[in-house]
């Protein structure tokens, strides 16, 4: 089973983060001159679009870099392009499905020693109703409740390694819905698949609020990721008319590349310049500032930074992991 430590809390400082990137800063840009030789990273969801950039740009720095995938093959092929555009031998695979708590835990009982970074890349996005072995909805199973298991069962690896980095990477899409604590599985109300993909990505950064109030005084310090508008495999749901209007809207929200829609998650997950820095949603490689109506995926609703609402569906998560 799964151990739900609660270590000490403390309170970061509140002071707004901009540096020098922006939103067409790469990955590979964010990490340039950057030692982090002896740091060891997970990456969920690596065998592809961000998660694979993200992996790459690690271990670009010289990290040792686990892609945490569910389909091995493919993680195989990344892993080998990743050591072939870098050099970097330090690149390894492990199965992972995020629905699947036994895979969880086997993960988690087969990690051995400190762990440095975790970055909780992979996700599902607009599925169809779609119900785990538990009858949870696919998206907040996968998006969320999968994530916090991982990330609550390799909490003692991230307390060995000292000063560990835990990145929770959300969307502009949580603007579309807080998290129903009624009805989170759409048990009752009438499920669609946008309000279910957006309440899971409030949960992703809810996670990073609450996670960092526990852990920061430990050295582990989280924060949420809007990685921006990327084409990736992500919107293989999506049919040609979503896909459209997505287009229309993306005057407010330019399309990123995938070395681009990486940076901001590499940012806080290797660079020296947010060290110390916790609990907060990022955008566009700069702290968010609060979303404002009329613009579309940009900034962060007030619910998605709730501290009661962060640790509610903490003590949710548990709950239901335990069940």
């Amino acid at each position: 089973m799964t151990t739900f430590l609660t270590p000490p809390i403390t309170h970061p400082s509140t002071r707004r983060f901009t540096g020098p990137f922006d939103a067409e800063t790469t990955a590979t840009e964010v990490v340039a001159g950057l030692e982090l030789h002896g740091r060891r990273a997970v990456v969920t969801g690596a065998a592809s679009g961000i998660g694979l950039e993200t992996a790459r740009a690690l271990a670009t720095a010289g990290a040792c870099v686990t892609l945490a995938v569910r389909d091995v093959d493919a993680g195989v092929v990344a892993a080998a392009a990743i050591t072939e555009s870098t050099g970097n031998e330090l690149v390894s695979v492990a199965p992972l499905d995020l629905t699947d708590r036994t895979s969880i835990r086997a993960f988690v009982s087969t990690w051995d020693g400190p762990l440095h970074v975790l970055v909780n890349n992979a996700g599902v996005m607009a599925t169809p109703l779609t119900r785990t072995a538990e009858h949870w909805e696919l998206q907040f199973a996968t998006n969320h409740l999968g994530h916090f298991a991982l990330a609550t069962g390799l909490y003692p690896a991230l307390l060995a390694a000292g000063d560990a980095r835990v990145v929770s990477l959300s969307s502009g899409a949580h603007l579309r819905s807080p998290v129903e604590f009624d009805d989170i599985h759409f048990h009752g109300r009438p499920y669609d698949p946008w309000l279910a993909y957006g309440q899971s990505k409030t949960a992703n950064a809810l996670f990073a609020v609450e996670a960092n109030r526990r852990w920061s005084g430990d050295g582990i310090h989280v924060n949420a990721v809007m990685p921006g508008g990327i084409r990736t495999g992500l919107q293989r749901h999506l049919d040609d008319a979503e896909l459209a209007a997505m287009d229309a809207r993306a005057t407010d929200l330019s399309w990123k590349t995938p070395d681009q829609g990486a940076a901001t998650t590499v940012l806080l997950a290797a660079s020296p310049l947010v060290e110390g820095i916790g609990g907060r949603y990022f955008e566009d490689c700069a702290e968010a500032l609060p979303a404002t109506p009329g613009t579309y995926g940009r900034g962060v609703a007030a619910y998605a930074k709730d501290p009661e609402a962060a640790e509610r569906l903490w003590d949710l998560s548990v709950a239901t992991l335990r069940a």
